[in-house]
């Protein structure tokens, strides 16, 4: 039984199934993976589903049912599951109390302020990784981002600045990427929902294409997503979701972003080209030529 069907669980749950056990997935939300949209999202369900797994989504963890001391069902709000083995994977929050008692300042999001040297408003006394915060470089927000490389870049800003030296870190784009069995999925930037929250218009478009050339072997399918503004074209964020070779193509749109990049500026990169790896227009810049035709 895993708890949560975020990055964590589908990793979990594919790899359960792998070793022949059986898995039974409980999510509160309305669909998997909440950081990328549910159509693309159900894609994922879909194929943890077909490889023998059961997803029951909006359905909230009331508790246990144990006997001598071990675990033997998971009960929902709506029903009662049988369970040997319970893995929770619910997502997490800065532990910044430490800070908070010792009179360091924190964030809206309940992680630790620091600024680009990764030095709190207490001179002398730094933060990195988990417990802090970080500037989000499209909505120009403060975010909290769990993830390892985040927390890698900043204690190395951190490390060189305590030592002496002089380094930053700017912000960060909110880069994610997971694989379900012969699926894989990433995110970058906002989605439209995130946008909105921001105040920041938006506009959408999304791609059905394919990740090799259509007539070499092994070619799957892969859908890009796209957000942008509107009016000026600028690249708000990005999904993709596809089979073998989908998922690293968001360390184009990731590095479009970091670069303020508008979709048009974006038709014309050089991208790699060969038919192992991608058609000779790669879906990215065909989803680029869609969105600029909107604006």
């Amino acid at each position: 039984m895993l708890v949560g069907a975020g990055y964590i669980g589908l990793e979990m749950a594919e790899n359960f199934i792998r070793r022949g056990i059986q898995v039974t997935l409980v999510e509160k939300a309305p669909q998997v993976m909440s950081t990328i949209d549910a159509d693309l999202a159900a894609l994922l369900a879909a194929e943890l589903t077909k490889k023998g797994g059961q997803i029951f989504l909006e359905e909230s963890l009331q508790g246990f049912e144990l006997e001598g001391g071990e675990v033997r069902a998971v009960t929902t709000d709506r029903r009662t599951l049988p369970a040997d083995l319970v893995v929770m994977g619910l997502g997490v929050r800065p532990n910044s109390q430490l800070a908070r008692d010792a009179g360091i300042s924190i964030g809206e999001t309940g992680g630790i302020k620091v600024d680009e040297k990764m030095q709190t408003e207490i001179a002398g006394v730094w933060a990195a990784g988990n417990c802090t915060e970080a500037l989000h470089l499209v909505s120009r927000r403060p975010v909290a981002f769990a993830l390892g490389t985040v927390a890698n870049k900043q204690g190395r800003v951190a490390g060189i600045n305590i030592a002496g030296g002089q380094a930053a870190f700017p912000g960060v784009v909110g880069t994610a990427m997971v694989k379900v069995f012969d699926w894989e999925a990433a995110r970058t930037g906002l989605q439209e929902r995130e946008a909105k929250q921001a105040g920041i218009s938006s506009a959408s478009v999304k791609i059905e294409g394919r990740t090799r050339a259509g007539y070499y072997p092994g070619a799957g399918k892969i859908f890009v997503k796209l957000v942008f503004a509107p009016d000026s074209g600028r690249l708000l964020g990005g999904q993709i979701v596809g089979q073998e070779g989908a998922g690293k193509r968001i360390d184009v749109l990731a590095t479009a972003l970091h670069a303020g990049m508008t979709v048009e500026e974006m038709i014309n990169l050089d991208l790699g080209y060969s038919p192992p790896f991608s058609p000779a227009w790669d879906p990215i810049l065909i989803a680029c030529r869609q969105a600029a035709g909107q604006i």
